[in-house]
């Protein structure tokens, strides 16, 4: 029998087309594994929950708030422990990709993004209201009148990073970033770059997570009220609205046709 020579010269092409092909097959491979871990998920709500420690997560919340700032250190401060206690899907949740909540998002001074976070926990965690899970929108809504009036922030850290007598507590009677910190800083005398300054919006993150977990136990105990919705806006100007817009708007409140 006449032996078959194999060609071991391959042009440039074929070897590139070799490379691409491998290539291809590695990245649909590798989609393949990510679709695979993503349907191994729960695609349902609610999320399964393990009842956490208030005042360790305020901990963690304080901590991660020099790390990735507001809303971002309130999800992580959660997310972080039920990846432990549970695994997926807080596994392999972004909780870094939420850091443009910081400074009220973007740093434009709206909606504080400790408040935006803890909204963010309860609404992935119970499920949203629009496929019937009341408790997350009752919820966020009180979330959020908590934190607008309260004295802020309440929590203090069991080890701070400054005396926590230079930390006043204000009440901002707003979600606003803008406000609550611009009224804690004519308070305090404390400019925006300062320590102290810092440090409040660390504690005020603490105390919404802390927070957060309080309403979720009581959720995961049964014993929270969905349809007990403590802030109502009557819409007096035809708007889904809060009630001082003086503060920002005086006489330019935008005001709907009924």
């Amino acid at each position: 029998m006449e032996e078959k020579k194999i060609d071991t010269k391959v042009s440039r092409r074929e070897l590139m087309c070799g490379v691409g092909a491998f290539a291809v097959g590695a990245a649909v491979a590798q989609f393949a594994g990510i679709a695979s871990k993503a349907e191994a998920a729960p695609q349902k709500w609610p999320w399964p929950y393990e009842k956490l420690d208030p005042a360790k997560t305020a901990e963690l919340a304080y901590n991660e708030w020099y790390r990735v700032f507001c809303g971002a250190a309130v999800i992580s401060s959660v997310f972080s422990q039920l990846a432990e206690k549970v695994g997926e899907p807080y596994k392999s949740f972004p909780v870094d990709g939420f850091y443009f909540l910081a400074g009220g998002i973007a740093d434009w001074g709206t909606v504080c993004g400790t408040a935006s976070g803890a909204n963010t926990v309860v609404n992935l965690i119970i499920g949203p209201k629009v496929l019937g899970h009341k408790a997350s929108f009752t919820m966020g809504s009180n979330l959020m009148d908590y934190y607008a009036n309260t004295a802020m922030p309440v929590y203090v850290p069991k080890n701070p990073k400054i005396n926590p007598d230079s930390i006043p507590r204000t009440k901002s009677e707003s979600p606003l970033c803008h406000i609550s910190v611009g009224r804690w800083m004519k308070k305090s005398g404390f400019p925006l770059a300062s320590p102290e300054r810092k440090d409040r919006c660390a504690r005020l993150a603490a105390t919404m997570a802390y927070q957060v977990v309080e309403n979720l136990n009581a959720w995961k105990d049964g014993k929270y009220n969905e349809e007990d919705n403590k802030w109502f806006a009557p819409a007096a100007v035809g708007i889904n609205s809060q009630q001082n817009c003086t503060d920002c708007h005086g006489e330019k409140i935008p005001i709907a046709k009924k």
